[in-house]
């Protein structure tokens, strides 16, 4: 580009004489655009979109969002959700999974392994076991242990067979509901009575226990222990005995009813059993053992089981006495839901 003092030289053009005096009006050779021309030329400029570029949409892209990106969502990031993070979910987080929580996983719970459970155990499946295995039953039975000490009122007390000791229904917090004193003389009321399943800080102290059912025979299943005592030398101790006899056992599940299921237990002390909240079993009392059974056929009607629908199964058992513990659960149910 030339640059003079008194002349400007445009590109084919003849130069113009600019007069020193500032209050001067430049003279025009006949080259010069006049004024009504140059006016005329703009009116006549091929633009239509009124941004003063040659896309029609506001900015350089044409994209029509109003910035430099050309993704079409109106801010910088050039991924296309609309936010600022740029993962292209349309969230803030900046996890690229779509949800609220920034763990990555794109569901609700914040545990990052893709399932709901919320237990974070990275399998991406429902059980909280951490397997990856989406099938959410089996044949282990998951049960809460209490250790009682002997001096405790309702432990190495009156022995005897003791019906009646619970309501036929199962109470609002999936417990036992007391009914006995004075009518169950194995008992000494219902204070005592709701210690058994219940944590009690002083009274007693619980531990997990599995109960793992064997196939014994096609579609049978068994898990049988003549000497049951799952908490020797723990908790509160032996107390001077061989084994650990004073503890209670609780365990709840669910199962799919598919008619002709049948679910048995034998042993001693205490048994109560509940389906779809009704008592099924009741072997109360401080005894050798005793056998009971839940034909889900044939008491269909009263535990109001429907074929293909999942009922709770809620599971009661007790060890008050020396000198033995036996336990065996006999069933036809191959697939329980743990709770």
């Amino acid at each position: 580009m030339t640059i003079c003092a008194l002349a400007v030289t445009g590109c084919g053009r003849d130069p113009i004489e600019v007069e020193s005096d500032s209050n001067a009006s430049s003279e025009t050779d006949g080259d010069e655009m006049t004024e009504a021309e140059g006016s005329e030329a703009e009116g006549n400029e091929a633009e239509g979109d009124g941004d003063g570029d040659q896309t029609g949409d506001g900015d350089q892209t044409g994209d029509g969002d109003g910035d430099q990106t050309g993704d079409g969502d109106g801010d910088q990031t050039g991924d296309g959700d609309g936010d600022q993070t740029g993962d292209g979910d349309g969230d803030q987080t900046g996890d690229g999974d779509g949800d609220q929580t920034g763990d990555g996983d794109g569901d609700q719970t914040g545990d990052g392994d893709g399932d709901q459970t919320g237990d974070g155990d990275g399998d991406g499946d429902q059980t909280g076991d951490g397997d990856g295995d989406p099938d959410l039953c089996g044949t282990t039975l998951y049960s809460t242990v209490r250790d009682f000490q002997i001096a405790h009122p309702d432990f190495q007390y009156t022995i005897g067979q003791d019906p009646g000791i619970v309501e036929v229904d199962l109470g609002p917090d999936n417990k036992p509901v007391y009914a006995g004193n004075p009518t169950t003389p194995t008992t000494t009321g219902a204070a005592n009575f709701n210690q058994w399943y219940n944590n009690v800080a002083g009274v007693n102290q619980d531990f997990q226990v599995p109960i793992e059912l064997t196939e014994i025979q096609p579609g049978l299943y068994q898990y049988t222990n003549n000497a049951f005592f799952p908490i020797d030398d723990q908790g509160r101790g032996n107390e001077g005995n061989t084994h650990n006899y004073h503890f209670t056992l609780e365990l709840h599940t669910q199962f799919q009813y598919q008619g002709g299921e049948v679910f048995s237990f034998s042993g001693d002390d205490d048994l109560w059993v509940f389906v779809n909240g009704k008592l099924g079993i009741d072997l109360g009392g401080v005894h050798g053992p005793l056998q009971g059974q839940i034909d889900m056929d044939a008491m269909a009607g009263f535990l109001g089981l429907e074929v293909g629908q999942i009922y709770p199964l809620d599971f009661f058992f007790a060890e008050r006495h020396t000198t033995q513990s036996n336990f065996t659960i006999t069933t036809t149910i191959a697939c329980f839901v743990p709770q």
